[in-house]
């Protein structure tokens, strides 16, 4: 099998044919969505913490309601914006390019009228070009805008299903968060029903912000709280991935790859991948495994770990009280101060509450009271963990 042909994607929305898991999850979104086109509108949160696969399911339902229920879905990617203006020509560009070649493509043109461009080369691609002027007027008049467009579409779709990803640069704007709540008000207080499922995808920490400028938005949200994959779970996503390419996994490198997957499926794609890199026989043995783990460690925490949080654990003496934390059988998640000194040596102690206070200020860990600390979020112990198994292999003292 050629190497140029990995069946993971690190940093991306996990493909729909290795999609696994999260039924209870699908079946309730896929459920808002069908309501929603009977003309019961929908509101959702879909939260979770960071690498937990949010935006993988949103769009796994996307594709099941676009299929099954003629529901025209729009996943629309928000990052790096913080204005409402920007939001609303994200989901209208995000309409002109889902249209592309579909039967109603001419329909949404019509649509837009005069608000469309050519840009790319050759001017190949269309963009959504409202004037800042037309996009206020626009977000002001966004339920009749969708009526208008759902007007045009009746024969071709039956309800539209928006989802605002990667809200965290809205989540503290006073204009969004009251713009969300006259939506609602407006879509709920009109007796000409609108098809609209509208889903927000975001950690908790977001939906919280929002509700502190906007408490009314407390009673909107249905809040879909995604959990981490179980361990039969991640064993299905790598066994499905490498029977995808004919490569065969051992089960004690299938443990291995489990173990330090954690139910995160960021961090499934990223060992996933590292260890086809390294495998050269199509068969992953331990040996491979445990290569790909090492790997997949330092891509981590590159690429997904804050630059304050890499620069803090350079100091040796961080650096092991980190792995006694995360590789102490007793401690998981959580762990007691009294307890980890009791592993430490002199120099180690001598710095513990220093150290306890900085990932405090990090926000890597917190305090529950009592001496009591947990991990804010999985993503970092998973990483200090798969770093503790590189120091390990290295020797490190």
């Amino acid at each position: 099998m050629p190497k140029e042909y990995s069946p993971f994607t690190p940093g991306l929305p996990v493909p729909i044919e290795f999609f696994v898991g999260r039924q209870r999850e699908v079946e309730q979104l896929r459920d808002k969505v069908v309501r929603s086109t009977h003309g019961q509108f929908q509101v959702a949160f879909l939260s979770g913490e960071r690498g937990i696969g949010k935006s993988s399911l949103a769009s796994f339902v996307k594709f099941l309601v676009e299929r099954n229920s003629k529901a025209l879905g729009l996943h629309t990617f928000l990052g790096g914006v913080t204005s409402l203006d920007e939001a609303v020509r994200r989901i209208f560009d995000r309409l002109l390019k889902e249209s592309a070649e579909k039967p109603w493509h001419e329909k949404i043109l019509d649509f837009f009228g005069n608000h469309i461009k050519q840009v790319g080369l050759f001017g190949v691609s269309l963009e959504f070009g409202a004037s800042r002027e037309d996009l206020k007027r626009l977000a002001n008049d966004f339920v009749p805008a969708l009526k208008n467009l759902m007007h045009r579409l009746k024969d071709d779709k039956n309800g539209i299903f928006i989802i605002l990803d990667d809200i965290n640069g809205l989540a503290s704007s006073r204009t969004f968060a009251n713009w969300l709540k006259s939506l609602v008000d407006e879509i709920a207080t009109d007796r000409d029903s609108l098809p609209l499922c509208l889903l927000l995808v975001g950690h908790e920490e977001r939906r919280q912000s929002l509700i502190s400028i906007q408490p009314s938005l407390a009673r909107v949200f249905d809040i879909i709280d995604i959990q981490a994959w179980s361990p039969e779970e991640t064993k299905i996503f790598f066994k499905n991935a490498f029977s995808k390419i004919q490569v065969s996994i051992d089960d004690d490198a299938l443990s291995h790859m489990e173990y330090f997957t954690g139910g995160l499926p960021v961090l499934a794609h990223e060992i996933g991948d590292a260890t086809f890199n390294i495998d050269s026989d199509n068969r992953i043995d331990v040996d491979d495994a445990l290569s790909g783990i090492l790997w997949a460690a330092g891509i981590v925490g590159r690429k997904l770990l804050e630059p304050q949080v890499l620069r803090a654990i350079q100091s040796p003496l961080y650096t092991k009280i980190l792995r006694k934390a995360v590789t102490a059988e007793q401690f998981q998640f959580r762990f007691l101060r009294r307890e980890i000194i009791k592993l430490l040596d002199k120099d180690e102690e001598k710095v513990l509450d220093n150290f306890l206070r900085k990932m405090k200020d990090l926000n890597v860990i917190i305090g529950e009271g009592g001496g009591s600390y947990r991990f804010v979020n999985r993503l970092h112990h998973l990483y200090f963990r798969m770093e503790a198994r590189r120091s390990e292999f290295r020797g490190d003292k």
